[in-house]
């Protein structure tokens, strides 16, 4: 199975920043009981919300048969249009124009999105609605993999 298009939905900088808050609040709570036993608090805590960030970013791809979107899966085969959004549509997107029914995937640090729509009649959720950086390069696969799987040149 050849992927055609992954990217990892990093944490933005801002967040690594705003969880050394941890730091002075470690600091804080053991400082008084003891210098040593503050710092490496301070140390193991942050690095800790440093490991959980990178890990807990999910992963998009785009394979041969299937999106992927963290955990979940759609097959190519019942995967219908697909758009990208950015700026103010991608906001409207995912505010006034989603359906309370839509499988999602959003990072609050990633503005753009991608939106596919689900063809499975068994399934509730009319449409995904999944966070990236590049919608063009998402969209772009998407469609490349579904010519080539129907045996169209791609």
């Amino acid at each position: 199975m050849t992927t055609h298009y992954r990217e990892r939905l990093w944490p933005a900088p801002w967040l690594f920043v705003a969880t050394a808050l941890v730091i002075p609040a470690s600091l804080l709570v053991f400082l008084p009981i003891n210098l040593l036993a503050g710092v490496v608090v301070a140390a193991v805590l942050y690095a800790s919300c440093v490991i959980l960030l990178i890990l807990g970013g999910p992963v998009i791809e785009v394979t041969d048969i299937e999106f992927r979107a963290g955990r979940a899966s759609l097959p190519l085969s019942i995967a219908g249009t697909v758009e990208g959004f950015e700026g103010d549509e991608a906001r409207a997107e995912r505010g006034v124009r989603l359906d309370a029914r839509t499988w999602l995937l959003i990072r609050g640090w990633i503005a753009p999105v991608v939106k596919i729509q689900n063809l499975d009649e068994r399934d509730s959720a009319p449409y995904w609605v999944v966070s990236t950086r590049h919608p063009d390069a998402v969209v772009a696969a998407i469609s490349a993999a579904k010519q080539r799987a129907s045996g169209g040149i791609g």
